[in-house]
């Protein structure tokens, strides 16, 4: 049998092959490590560019995963940890630890106008409450206010902050 050459042959040769080594390795490395071995060995098939060169593709597959199976063992009996080659174009790639330094430094910057910007009265009550972790109770009693004047400030300040964020970015 040659390799599949349409998608639905590729299909077909795909759940037919899954099924077997899925039972192959179960009985070699357990279930819970069965399922990602075999999307591996799929995985490798795929990116050798084989599919259209090899003329037993279920021989081949089976020599990849007695391949896989004895890097394995190679890694174990070395203490190594097991891992998968990283692949650029198939996993997500994250954003630099500079980037985001960058990125908080300019919203704290953006964070502290804003706040210098406010009212005197609305500035105070936010940074009682934000900074100095103080409940609107606490504020109250210390500025001489109502709870319901708190939380109108609180508003006030929480909106200039997201207003300012959004105008920003």
């Amino acid at each position: 049998m040659t390799a599949p050459a349409s998608p639905a042959a590729l299909e077909h040769f795909y759940r037919t092959e899954y099924r077997h080594l899925l039972r192959k390795l179960r009985r070699r490395v357990g279930p819970n490590e069965a399922s990602d071995l075999v999307q591996e060995v799929f995985a490798r098939f795929l990116r050798s560019e084989a599919l259209g060169r090899v003329e037993n593709p279920a021989a081949y597959l089976s020599r990849i995963t007695r391949n896989m199976l004895i890097d394995r063992a190679r890694r174990k009996r070395h203490g190594m940890p097991i891992f998968f080659p990283f692949d650029d174009e198939r996993d997500a790639s994250s954003r630099a630890d500079q980037t985001w330094r960058i990125e908080a430094i300019d919203l704290f910057r953006l964070y502290r106008q804003t706040v210098r910007a406010m009212p005197p009265k609305t500035r105070r009550v936010f940074v009682m409450r934000r900074v100095k972790r103080m409940t609107y109770k606490e504020i109250a009693a210390r500025l001489d206010i109502s709870i319901a004047t708190v939380d109108y400030h609180m508003v006030q300040a929480l909106a200039r902050c997201r207003a300012a964020v959004a105008a920003q970015w």
